[in-house]
Formats: C-alpha cells, structure tokens, sequence
C-alpha cells in the first residue's frame, strides 16, 4: 500500500469509528434517558422523582457507554494487532496509528450519550406537568429523526431506513416503559 494510502485509509477508519460511536451513544442516550423517565412520569407526576431519575439514567448510562466501547474496541483492536502479527511476522510493523482507538469511541460515546439523553430530560423537566409526556415524545422524534438522519448521510446508507429505523424503535421503547409506569402507578408497587 502506498504511503499516501496508508495515510487516508488510516483517517477513514478514525474517522468511522469516531462517526459510528457518536451516533451510537447519541441514539442511545435519546432512547434510553427518554424511555427512562417517561415510565417514571407515568407513574409518578413529581418534577424532582422524574428529574433525579433522569440525571442519574443520563450519568449512567453515559458512563456505561463509554466503557462499553473502550471494552469492545479495545478487544477489536486487539483481534487486529494478533491478525496483524501472524500474517506479517518478521515483516515491518504496523503503525500504532493504524489500529481502531478505543479511547476515541469512549469519549464520543460518553458525550454523544449525555448530548443525546440531555434532550428528553430536558423536555421533560422544563415542560408544564399536563404536557410533559407529549412534549417529551415530540422532542424525542424529532431528536432521533435527525440522528437518523445524520448517521445515514455520514454513513451514505439510505436516508429512509436509517430514519424509520430509529423512529420506530424509540417510539417502542417510549410506548413500552410509558405502558409500565401506568401499570405499576396503578398498582401501587
């Protein structure tokens, strides 16, 4: 491969793995903060409860992202440097740059997740107490119609599927936890 090469793959594959993170934490922080706090809206009408749950749901689960992903790159990348060496022992080494960076999917994926779950918290706290659950299911599709968007247009997949692919899912997601919350609100447990 030529230097030149060898240099633009190095940046395209950086550059993906920074892309697929972000987009990742970011449909993941939107979904799981939202699908989070509307079951507990459901249940319970305290600005604080909703608030609490939602900060600690977005601290959480931002965190757990980022590791995430440093352990699962970090294992990709140490899946290549083996490939690397049986295929080319005794031949030049590879350049450290040249592996994926578990440290750069970590940190895209700590704050793409907080970015991402920032936005049905958000809605939710700052909306009046009547209008928190719709407020918050518009702020959320819109949020996931334009990741959907974005990571079709970086990724050139069809803008389409990419979208409904998204929308559907947090849609679930929220209507799955909001039917929960009712459940056990009326319940009493």
């Amino acid at each position: 491969m030529a230097p030149q090469e060898s240099s633009s793959n190095k940046e395209l594959l950086s550059k993906l793995n920074w892309i697929r993170a972000a987009v990742l934490g970011a449909n993941d922080g939107i979904v799981s903060v939202a699908a989070l706090i509307v079951g507990v809206a459901s249940a319970f009408t305290d600005a604080r409860t909703i608030l609490v749950t939602g900060a600690a749901g977005l601290i959480a689960g931002a965190l757990s992202m980022a590791l995430g992903e440093y352990v699962s790159v970090s294992t990709q990348r140490d899946v290549e440097k083996a490939h690397h060496e049986e295929a080319q022992k005794h031949v030049e080494e590879k350049e450290e740059g040249e592996f994926t960076n578990p440290w750069h999917a970590a940190i895209a994926s700590l704050f793409s997740f907080a970015v991402g779950g920032l936005i049905p918290l958000l809605a939710m706290v700052f909306s009046p107490a009547a209008l928190r659950l719709p407020i918050t299911y518009v702020a959320v599709l819109v949020a996931l119609l334009i990741t959907g968007y974005l990571s079709a247009k970086a990724s050139k997949a069809p803008v389409l599927g990419a979208t409904l692919r998204v929308l559907i899912g947090g849609a679930l997601a929220m209507a799955i936890t909001t039917g929960i919350g009712k459940l056990l609100g009326v319940s009493g447990i």
